[in-house]
């Protein structure tokens, strides 16, 4: 039976910025990115989910956040930032059902061949 080698490394974790930042941007409106931040680091402190310092954090907001707005689930019109259709497809819930739904069937696949 041939091993299979995985070349790239998954986070199997909860991502609690681009979870807040789902929360903050899902509820509507438009925010600057100093307003965001804010509502997010409350919303992280709430839950004791603050490490690094928040000069960390808001560094890895904003990469987040510029991420999800290359993913095309943030719209950026100048210095504010909205939530588009779809955002609710970044939170850590969706994110982990897909990998375990991709995981039961490449068991499921794995199991076919053995027989």
């Amino acid at each position: 039976m041939a091993i299979t080698r995985k070349t790239t490394f998954s986070r199997r974790v909860v991502d609690h910025v681009t979870d807040e930042l789902v929360t903050v941007l899902g509820n509507g409106g438009a925010y600057e990115f100093k307003a965001l931040f804010s509502k997010v680091f409350e919303g992280l402190k709430l839950k004791n989910a603050v490490s690094g310092g928040e000069e960390m954090l808001r560094l890895r907001s904003y990469e987040k956040l510029l991420s999800l707005a290359k993913r095309g689930l943030v719209l950026k019109t100048g210095k504010t930032y909205t939530g588009l259709d779809g955002l609710q497809e970044a939170s850590s819930a969706n994110r982990l059902a897909r990998m375990e739904i991709a995981a039961d069937s490449a068991a499921a696949a794995a199991a076919a061949a053995a027989v």
